[in-house]
């Protein structure tokens, strides 16, 4: 991890907990939130939004966020 002054810096990654690429397991663990509650408000994002611009902002998440 990275270190600020003295301090430990959380870092964002997919995880390893996956079902596809890791986002929300990555996003679920940086939050210390169940990966499973990630999965639902992203499902209810995607039917919210527009199933496309939902998959693209997955697929953005999944290219930007790096492996561990």
């Amino acid at each position: 991890m990275a270190k600020k002054k003295g301090k430990k810096m959380k870092r964002l990654y997919r995880s390893d907990d996956r079902l596809v690429g890791g986002v929300c397991g990555g996003i679920g663990e940086y939050y210390q939130v169940d990966p499973t509650l990630i999965r639902l408000f992203f499902v209810l994002f995607i039917f919210l939004t527009g199933i496309v611009l939902g998959i693209l902002a997955y697929l953005a998440a999944w290219v930007i966020i790096p492996e561990r």
